[in-house]
């Protein structure tokens, strides 16, 4: 395999380092995601803005990591991961201080824009890196074990604020991720390994015959939305695009309707916070799964387990927040594991010089469901909607993300036809 060969070619010493480093870039991710909601409450008194003016401004990010994620990342296919990682990584840090430094919902607004643009460069580099790092058999567990470091920065970044805000006011909140990044960036450079994804670097010879793949498109975006690829594609956007729906959906609002059904308002910050350990131990659990039986498998039983667990809740089959807050932690333990083991698919679904196009182009199209479904959320609020028909709600993406993962194992085997063109496709096989 391709990223054997590369994972092969530098020391187990640097490969553990770099491994750590880019866990650092997934860090910065949430931490500079919710550094933002953390201020604008401490921004009204200085700077006479008030929080519901930040709307356009904390969505900004999420605009520059899906522009950045379809336009920018998918160079690091041709022109390897390292500059496009650094370069983000870079980007984020200089936006994050020019974010310390803003006086105005504009210039809030530029600045986080900048920021979502440089870490959606380099994210999708950054998983891709670390599939072709990993070993062949360890691939999804460290893609997932790396991109944890987004759950670990969401969690320093609430547990330091006070402390940071006492030193240095609500400017701290960017000048800290701001400094760290451009260190890490520094330090990516030296230790990242060079070159370009190894299919490009050394192509290999392409079989000869009606069976040889389609010759590579110039922009590798384009190549994922024409056969082969086209298949699998849609198949790893779909899934992605639903979970982000409900990821959003539920985060956003859990620490609203909570306190609808029972909770006290410490009660559900304290679950909030403790579906982003039940999601990396989800997330792990999922990964360790593909690595070692069958993905389709894995994924399908994963959905309905959230299925379930978010139909008990809103068909009020279980209730209390005794039984709710365990039910939340495998409902959103399994969101936030998905969100996380998702993007691990790219690596069993497409060769090395597709990999950070897939996981750009899967994260643009991800926004929409990102964006849409809290507003949905909101709007269900308004007109009435309780709690339990919330995740009522939430049950719908989840479902959908079980029936289309039924469809993994023919999107599986796109690529072993496109590497070994002379065994029979499954489905071919099946209808002759």
């Amino acid at each position: 395999m391709e990223a054997d060969s590369q994972a092969s070619s530098i020391s187990a010493a640097r490969r553990i380092g770099a491994l750590v480093l880019l866990a650092g870039v997934f860090f910065i991710d949430g931490y500079d995601i919710n550094s933002m909601a953390l201020a604008v409450p401490r921004l009204q008194e200085p700077l006479g803005l008030a929080p519901e003016q930040f709307g356009w401004v904390l969505s900004a990010i999420l605009i520059g990591l899906g522009a950045g994620s379809a336009l920018l990342a998918p160079l690091g296919d041709r022109l390897g991961r390292r500059p496009l990682i650094v370069f983000g990584c870079l980007v984020a840090g200089c936006a994050a201080l020019g974010t310390a430094a803003a006086d105005g919902l504009a210039e809030f607004f530029v600045w986080r824009l900048f920021t979502g643009l440089g870490l959606g460069a380099c994210l999708p580099n950054c998983s891709a890196l670390t599939a072709e790092l990993a070993p062949a058999g360890k691939r999804a567990s460290l893609m997932v074990l790396v991109s944890a470091g987004i759950s670990g920065g969401a969690l320093i970044a609430g547990t330091s604020a006070p402390e940071l805000v006492t030193i240095g006011g609500w400017h701290a909140l960017f000048v800290a991720p701001g400094l760290f990044a451009i260190a890490l960036a520094l330090a990516l450079w030296w230790v990242l390994p060079s070159g370009l994804p190894e299919a490009l670097a050394a192509p290999q010879a392409k079989p000869a015959g009606p069976s040889a793949p389609p010759p590579a498109a110039k922009v590798p975006q384009l190549e994922l939305l024409r056969s082969p690829w086209l298949f699998p594609f849609a198949i790893f956007a779909i899934v992605l695009t639903f979970n982000s729906a409900n990821l959003y959906l539920l985060s956003q609002w859990m620490p609203t309707i909570l306190p609808h059904a029972g909770f006290t308002l410490d009660q559900a910050a304290r679950v909030s916070g403790l579906t982003q350990g039940a999601g990396i131990v989800f997330g792990l659990l999922v990964s360790w799964l593909l690595d070692r039986w069958r993905p389709g498998a894995t994924m399908v039983g994963a959905y309905v387990l959230v299925t379930a667990a978010l139909l008990a809740m809103g068909l009020a089959v279980i209730t209390g927040p005794a039984g709710w807050t365990v039910l939340l932690l495998v409902a959103m333990g399994g969101v936030s594991g998905g969100a996380m083991a998702i993007p691990a698919l790219t690596a069993f679904l497409f060769p090395s010089r597709l990999l950070s196009s897939a996981i750009g182009m899967g994260v643009l199209v991800a926004r929409v469901g990102a964006i849409v479904a809290p507003l949905i959320g909101g709007e269900m609020l308004k007109a009435g909607a309780t709690a339990g028909q919330v995740l009522l709600a939430a049950a719908v993406p989840a479902a959908v993300c079980a029936l289309i993962c039924l469809a993994l194992p023919a999107a599986l085997a796109v690529r072993k036809r496109v590497e070994q063109p002379d065994r029979p496709h499954p489905l071919t096989a099946a209808c002759a």
